[in-house]
C-alpha cells in the first residue's frame, strides 16, 4: 500500500499534471468572466434589439411539445464568444511567445586559412598583369 501511495505521489507531482490542474482552475474562472460578458454586457444589448434579455427564453409550441430553441441559440451564442475570447488569448500568447525568441545572429564567417590567404594574393597578383 505504501508504494502505491509513493508512486501516486509521484504522478500528481509530476509537472504535466500540476499545469494540467492550473489550465483547469484559469479556464474555470475564465469561462465565469466570459459567462458574465455575455449575460451581463452583451445580452442586454442584444436583448434592445430582439426585445428579449436572453435567447433562452424563445420557444416553439407544437401541440403539447415545447421546442426550447432559444436554449440552443444561447449556446451557440456562447460558445462562439468563449472560442472568440480563447483564440485572442492564444494569439496573444503566442505573439509574446515569439517575441521572446528572437532569431540569433547568424554567426560570423571563420577567418580563412592560411592557404586561402595565398591563393587570393596569387589571384589579386594575376589580374593586376592582366
Amino acid at each position: 500500500m505504501k508504494k502505491f501511495f509513493e508512486e501516486f505521489k509521484a504522478f500528481a507531482m509530476r509537472g504535466n499534471v500540476l499545469d494540467l490542474a492550473v489550465g483547469v482552475i484559469i479556464g474555470t474562472a475564465f469561462s465565469a468572466i466570459t459567462t458574465s460578458l455575455i449575460n451581463d454586457i452583451l445580452m442586454p444589448l442584444i436583448g434592445i434589439i430582439v426585445g428579449e434579455a436572453t435567447f433562452a427564453n424563445l420557444t416553439l409550441e407544437i401541440g403539447d411539445a415545447v421546442i426550447h430553441y432559444g436554449a440552443f441559440i444561447q449556446a451557440v451564442f456562447n460558445f462562439i464568444i468563449m472560442a472568440f475570447a480563447v483564440f485572442c488569448i492564444v494569439k496573444l500568447f503566442n505573439a509574446m511567445h515569439k517575441k521572446k525568441e528572437a532569431p540569433a545572429a547568424p554567426p560570423a564567417p571563420p577567418a580563412p586559412s592560411k592557404e586561402e590567404v595565398l591563393l587570393t594574393e596569387i589571384r589579386d597578383l594575376l589580374a593586376e598583369k592582366k
